[in-house]
């Protein structure tokens, strides 16, 4: 497989291979391109609210919708947001027009079927289901949704928990992001960072690259992932 590929400062061709005990996936704009959705609900959400377009896509992107919604309206009650967000969730569940899989996300998704994994995301477990569902992508057996943390991204309890659900180190995982939160996450819980995305080197990952193409895992002799970029 091939695929166009952008190294962060300081990575080299060498560090492009590496092993690690299991494989951390975030969702949106990582395995599946929802981009659409996300700004049809969003929007349609924000339009009452006189606020910017722009500001509502960059703040939504990898949060939880009730952290989003705080961050927007800092004076409204967070039991306000929350009670918005479980309706904003109905809405996104039945949003997936346009949902895709990003470029190579099956054929990962196949290859780390029989390895440690597990998708990461800020989304719901519905919400999930939904959007795989639509990308026709199978949702990985172990999985941290909205509804298995206290903390949304940048906050790393969702890689953490998923790394502990695997019996791994959080620090000998690999996570797959694609958002400057997302990235902050895995960072902070002391993964290697592959930046999933045009965009995604600027948030200053481990390693990017433009979609999933040019990524392929394999078990080595002990049982361990290993990873090549490119």
């Amino acid at each position: 497989m091939t695929a166009a590929e952008t190294a962060p400062q300081g990575s080299s061709a060498s560090s492009r291979s590496f092993t690690v005990a299991a494989a951390l996936l975030d969702m949106d704009g990582t395995l599946v391109d929802s981009s659409a959705a996300v700004e049809r609900v969003w929007l349609r959400w924000a339009e009452p609210f006189g606020l910017d377009p722009e500001r509502v896509l960059q703040v939504a992107h990898g949060r939880q919708g009730h952290e989003t919604m705080a961050i927007l309206l800092p004076d409204r009650p967070m039991e306000q947001n929350i009670e918005d967000n479980r309706r904003l969730l109905a809405s996104e569940e039945v949003e997936t027009d346009g949902i895709v899989e990003i470029p190579g996300a099956a054929e990962l998704l196949t290859a780390l079927q029989r390895l440690p994994h597990a998708l990461v995301t800020s989304a719901s477990l519905g919400l999930a289901r939904a959007r795989m569902g639509a990308a026709r992508l199978a949702v990985p057996e172990q999985r941290v949704t909205a509804e298995d943390v206290s903390a949304s991204k940048p906050d790393p309890e969702g890689f953490v928990r998923a790394a502990r659900r695997l019996g791994v180190d959080p620090a000998d995982t690999v996570v797959f992001e694609d958002s400057p939160v997302g990235v902050q996450a895995g960072l902070a819980a002391g993964a290697t960072v592959i930046g999933v995305g045009a965009g995604a080197a600027a948030h200053g990952p481990t390693h990017a690259v433009e979609d999933l193409t040019g990524v392929s895992v394999a078990a080595d002799a002990a049982g361990r992932l290993s990873i090549r970029l490119g």
